[in-house]
């Protein structure tokens, strides 16, 4: 799995013109699936999304707080395209896991970020639905994070 994480202040997911999910201060997570993620790349990712160091702490202290800490929310965004490769200026999405199997690993994607966290600060885009998404960054803070099932944390 990869995933591009933001620290927002504010970030918006908007589909047919309608916002289908928004959240205040927190992370936009946009995440994509390779065709050969488990359940250990998995977990792996949702312990980094909550455990990240990316929020002030008490006393303004830089860097010492996590999502759940401040009890932030999370916006979550499927997007396959972040397994692209390029062949010239064309790209190719062979390394992306395909939508039938991708969608219900996305799905117990979120569902584990709500049994770590709280299921109420996790909201998520459509998933294969053509979507506009609005990001406030703060700082601007961006990380982006692969999991490795074979990487020991």
């Amino acid at each position: 799995m990869k995933t591009v994480i933001q620290r927002v202040t504010k970030a918006s997911v908007t589909v047919d013109g309608k916002v289908i999910s928004s959240i205040g201060n927190g992370l936009c997570v946009l995440v994509g699936i390779k065709n050969d993620d488990t359940i250990e790349d998995l977990d792996y990712i949702v312990r980094k999304i909550l455990n990240l160091k990316i929020f002030d702490g008490e006393n303004g202290k830089k860097w010492s707080a996590s999502v759940m800490d401040k009890q932030y929310e999370i916006l979550c965004i499927s997007q396959f395209t972040l397994y692209h490769t390029l062949k010239g200026n064309k790209l190719d999405f062979h390394q992306a896991m395909t939508a039938s199997l991708a969608e219900p690993f996305y799905n117990n994607f979120l569902s584990e970020l709500g049994k770590k966290y709280e299921p109420k600060y996790i909201k998520d885009g459509r998933f294969g639905a053509m979507m506009s998404v609005n990001i406030e960054n703060d700082g601007p803070v961006t990380l982006d994070i692969e999991s490795s099932a074979k990487r020991k944390v």
